[in-house]
Order: C-alpha cells, then sequence, then structure tokens
C-alpha cells in the first residue's frame, strides 16, 4: 500500500509525518510517496525524506498513485473530483465543514477526521486535538510575555520592588494546564477557571488557585470540552469572571464546545474594567472566541488592552507540531492498515467508527447527520 504526503496550503506550517516516521511505516510495509516541498515549512527537506526511504513526486503524482492521502487541511473544492475515491486523514473540523465532508462522501472518499477521535484513555496516543493543544497552551504564555509591558516574576532590586503579574487561565484543558505549568515557570501567579469540578486537583497540583462556581452542568462525557450551562449558572460564572479579569494582567481563554460557537466568557464591560497593558489570549479565536472583542488571526488593541485571536499556535512551533501529530497519525495508521501493510477498516471499533465521517458515498457520523 502507498500513503501520499501532501504539501500543506502555504499558511500551514505542519507536516502530517516527518522524515523520521518513515521507519514505522517500512515495518507496516507501506511506501511513502511524499509530494515536493511537503515538509519544508517544518524543516523537513526532500533529501531526508528520501533518505529515510520515501519518494518525492509532484502533487497530481501523489494524489493518483497513493491508496491514503494525508493533509492536515481540507482539501482545495476544485480538487475534489481528482480524489476518486481515496481514504483521506487529517484535521478537518468536520463539525464545522459539514458541506465539504458532505462532498467528499459525493466523490465517494472515506474521510478520517482526527478532531472526532473520541476522547477515550485508548485513543490518547492518537489525541491530535491534545498533542497540539499542548503546544498552544505553552506558546500562548510565551506570546502573551511578549506583549506584557511588565515582568512576569516578581523582582525586588535596588531601584525597587516589581509585583508579579497575575494571570487568569479560562478552561483547564489541555491547552489550560500547560498554559498554567508555563506561567508558573516564568513566575506568575496563575487562577483558573473551569466548569468542571473534577479538574480542580490537577490545577492545584499545578499551583494554580481555582476559581469554582457551583452547580455546574456535568461535562464528563464531554470528551475534555465545555459543555452548554444552566441561565442561573451563567449569571454566576459571568460574576465570579469579572471579578477575576479585573484583577488580570494576563487573561488565556480556550473554551469551545464541539459544533458550535465558542461561548462568549469576557464581555466588553469586562475588558472595559481591565487595567491598561494587560492582555488576552484567545485560543478559541476560530470558532468565534471567548470575548467579545476577538477577530481570529488578528491582534486588536483596545484601550490600551490586547486581544490576540489565534487558535494556531501549534504551527509557530512547526517542528515539534509535526513530530507530535506524525505519531498520531502513525499510531491511528495502525488500526486501520493490516500487518500486509492493506488497508483493513475495522467499522466495529469504536476509535475507527468515531473518528470516520464519510464512507462509501454517505456521512457516516451521526453528529454530522444532526
Amino acid at each position: 500500500m502507498t500513503i501520499g504526503l501532501l504539501k500543506e496550503p502555504s499558511h500551514e506550517t505542519r507536516a502530517s509525518l516527518l522524515p523520521e516516521h518513515i521507519v514505522i511505516l517500512k515495518k507496516m510495509n507501506v511506501h511513502l510517496l511524499v509530494e515536493h516541498g511537503a515538509g519544508e515549512n517544518a524543516y523537513a527537506t526532500d533529501a531526508k525524506y528520501v533518505e529515510a526511504g520515501a519518494e518525492i513526486a509532484s502533487r497530481k503524482e501523489v494524489m493518483q498513485k497513493s491508496d491514503v492521502l494525508l493533509s492536515i487541511n481540507p482539501f482545495p473544492n476544485e480538487e475534489f473530483a481528482g480524489l476518486n475515491k481515496k481514504t483521506i486523514i487529517g484535521f478537518y473540523q468536520a463539525l464545522q465543514n459539514v458541506a465539504s465532508i458532505n462532498q467528499l462522501a459525493t466523490e465517494g472518499c472515506t474521510v478520517f477526521s482526527m478532531d472526532m477521535l473520541p476522547r477515550t484513555t485508548r485513543a490518547q496516543s492518537m489525541d491530535v486535538l491534545s498533542s497540539q493543544a499542548n503546544i498552544a497552551g505553552y506558546k500562548a504564555v510565551l506570546l502573551a510575555a511578549n506583549l506584557y509591558p511588565k515582568y512576569f516574576p516578581m523582582f525586588m532590586t535596588a531601584a525597587g520592588s516589581i509585583p508579579p503579574a497575575k494571570m487568569l487561565i479560562l478552561g483547564a484543558g489541555v491547552a489550560g494546564l500547560q498554559a498554567i505549568a508555563t506561567a508558573k515557570r516564568l513566575g506568575a501567579i496563575v487562577e483558573v477557571f473551569d466548569t468542571r469540578p473534577a479538574v480542580k486537583e490537577e490545577v492545584m497540583s499545578l499551583g494554580a488557585k481555582f476559581v469554582e462556581v457551583e452547580g455546574a452542568a456535568d461535562a464528563t462525557k464531554a470528551g475534555g470540552y465545555a459543555v452548554e450551562q444552566t441561565e442561573d449558572f451563567l449569571i454566576r460564572q459571568k460574576a465570579k469572571i469579572a471579578e477575576s479579569v479585573a484583577k488580570a494582567d494576563i487573561v488565556i481563554t480556550t473554551a469551545q464546545i464541539p459544533g458550535k460557537k465558542a461561548p462568549i466568557l469576557i464581555t466588553e464591560e469586562m475588558i472595559n474594567n481591565m487595567k491598561s497593558g494587560s492582555v488576552i489570549i484567545d485560543l478559541a479565536a476560530s470558532t468565534g472566541g471567548n470575548t467579545d472583542l476577538t477577530k481570529n488571526n488578528e491582534t486588536i488593541y483596545y484601550k490600551g488592552i490586547s486581544i490576540v485571536g489565534n487558535s494556531h499556535l501549534a504551527g509557530t512551533m512547526p517542528s515539534d507540531a509535526s513530530k507530535l501529530y506524525g505519531k498520531n497519525i502513525l499510531n491511528f495508521l495502525q488500526l486501520i492498515v493490516n500487518k500486509e501493510g492493506q488497508l483493513n477498516l475495522n467499522f466495529e471499533d469504536d476509535l475507527v467508527k468515531g473518528t470516520c465521517v464519510a464512507h462509501d458515498g454517505t456521512i457516516t457520523n451521526e453528529r454530522l447527520k444532526n
């Protein structure tokens, strides 16, 4: 079997596989065909792929000769017809791109969207959302440190004392927890809000204070995401967050709900009460953002406050992001490729079934159907 690695659009710095991953593919009896320049933004040259045992080809050749195609981003509409019932694997944000998935199904493609992978213990080694969110949480803090006009740690000098920065993190998922750890290393005082009481122990173990609001809806079955809350809870949540935002120098927001607009957690009124020079990093920008003022892929300066909308911070570390993403893909491939190196789709496997969004000409995922 041949797997094709495609070059990503110009805005994407990551690659689905790196040369170091090819040794695993060889053990799986799989040949890798790489589009010319596919890894250049992740610092992986064509020569390195060839040295590892891959073959370099044009995009047209890769698409024609491969049984499985790897592309992190969705395919351009004009390429759909050329996919010719291929199996494709990537990070397609299926719940936000239902029309594209429908069209791919019409073309007879089998589509695995890695963002739909069930978030279970068994799936952890394939969880691209977690591996990329970890990087995003780390980079969010470093970006905030660059924009914030003061120190993060406390300093006591002959010229006077500098108090430590106060950071508020909304959401203690993978990105939020990594943000806590990074901020604490830099010496900030960290408060964390999350609707899931179960994460309190993790937050406190990292040295942060957990901000509690009682009466949250149960999120244990939401795969690590936020869930919609009652009106009464939202009122109490808003008051508690407003109190913390007013004291914070840096706010990092991470809350998203699959298939829906991100919840507004920070209103314009709250931002008006923040100190000049404060920084907000909104990691939910691609689904609308957690503030009233967030704009995706933009930095807004509002009354002396920087509001950064960036859902793609993992791409600012393309080498390690590709390394982790590629390992996730390799682990997933081992579910759908047999010992002879042939595609073997077992839809009785909950991970295969959950990740597959289109097969045999139809949408297969119930969440997309609805």
